[in-house]
């Protein structure tokens, strides 16, 4: 037999009730809720998500205009870096790329360099890729170093009037050079390809197809090492600063290799005076005035820098001078000299850059960053294998411009 309900129990089974329906209607519009929010963050990232751009540059028969027109379509103190507050999700980019000089043989080095650069920097920004080469690309390099990253990638054939030897360049003279160097034990010293290289990178490379829709550029060598994090646009920094040319390691030249550089040099200046800016870096180059060259260069292996000033006036005058000499073949004029003479000379020396926040290694030289630096950057070199002031490092020398 049932026992009656009481007023209380009416009461308690009520209140049950309307508990239960509350509960089950904010259940619902929670996963309403989140059933759009999800839907809506997919079809966000459908919409911004774009696959990479690969172009590929051969002996092909479309116009610079037409190459141009693709590759745009994705476009303080001079040491120790002030970091700007920028974000990597922030519209405004450079009108910059990464470039490497490379071969097909140099495939494990290449992938190494962009894995790294990749993480370490161009994952947030996005920046495009430019590969060149003497010869073209094989299909299975452009397949393996596309797939490294998700931006627009380029490969490019360097023409080769650009590239080899001149006709006018006596032969017989430029064999006695090398077969010098050689027996100095000077390394490349008897290599062509080493010196076409060389006079590329001097005078040539800003000149490509693929590199002419660009203002700056970030060189990138295969096999080398990127030890730190870096979560600003150096290219951006350079910019908003008024810069041309940053480094992150400074060395001495093999002096066999340049006997007549420095001379070539001061006959052009004396031939050209209005090119040298009033306040110059001579004391970079040189500890008497300018009288003798130290052989203080920045390696260019690494180098970010405006190419509006390699194809400005003042330094295409200064390649074309030296190479009508010949100095590229006849002795072993490097790309380093030829460009740390140019920009100490002729820019403002606040307009050179000292990147002491970027770690880098190529072959045994490395600059790591020190202190607070190396923390922020979550390197992962030893601080104490570091080339900056070395017994044979030339950063005392570009240090002492901003004493």
């Amino acid at each position: 037999m049932a026992l009656p309900l009481t007023a209380a129990h009416r009461r308690s089974i009520i209140i049950a009730f309307t508990t239960v329906l509350i509960v089950c209607y904010f259940m619902a519009i929670g996963h309403e809720d989140n059933y759009t929010s999800f839907k809506t963050l997919s079809t966000q990232w459908s919409i911004t998500k774009e696959p990479a751009v690969v172009l590929d540059v051969k002996q092909t028969n479309e116009t610079p205009s037409e190459l141009t027109s693709l590759s745009k379509s994705k476009p303080s103190p001079s040491f120790g870096n002030v970091i700007p507050q920028v974000s990597s999700s922030s519209p405004r980019r450079a009108n910059a790329t990464l470039v490497m000089l490379a071969r097909n043989s140099d495939l494990n080095g290449v992938i190494s360099s962009v894995e790294q650069l990749e993480a370490r920097f161009n994952r947030k920004f996005n920046y495009p890729w430019v590969f060149l080469n003497d010869e073209p690309f094989s299909t299975d390099f452009k397949r393996r170093v596309s797939v490294l990253t998700d931006a627009d990638v380029s490969f490019g054939l360097v023409p080769r009037e650009h590239w080899v030897q001149p006709e006018w360049i006596d032969e017989g003279r430029a064999q006695e050079g090398r077969n010098k160097l050689v027996r100095q034990g000077v390394i490349y010293g008897g290599s062509v390809s080493y010196r076409n290289m060389c006079r590329f990178n001097s005078g040539f490379f800003f000149r490509h197809e693929l590199l002419t829709p660009y203002k700056w550029y970030w060189r990138v060598e295969p096999d080398v090492r990127y030890y730190c994090g870096l979560d600003y646009d150096p290219f951006l920094f350079l910019e908003d600063r008024d810069k041309v040319y940053g480094f992150t390691i400074a060395m001495p030249e093999w002096e066999p290799t340049i006997p007549s550089l420095w001379s070539t040099v001061k006959d052009f200046i004396a031939e050209h005076p209005q090119y040298v800016s009033p306040d110059n870096s001579m004391d970079f180059l040189s500890d008497n005035a300018g009288d003798s060259y130290n052989m203080c260069h920045f390696w260019s292996n690494f180098e970010i820098a405006n190419m509006d000033f390699w194809r400005g006036e003042a330094y295409t005058k200064f390649f074309e001078y030296l190479e009508n000499t010949g100095g590229f073949y006849y002795e072993r004029w490097g790309d380093a000299p030829v460009h740390s003479i140019a920009a100490a000379l002729f820019t403002r020396k606040d307009q050179i850059h000292f990147f002491k926040d970027i770690g880098y290694k190529h072959a045994e030289f490395a600059h790591c960053p020190q202190g607070k630096q190396w923390r922020e950057g979550h390197c992962s070199c030893d601080p104490n294998d570091n080339f900056d002031f070395a017994q044979n490092s030339c950063l005392r020398h570009f240090m002492r411009l901003h004493d």
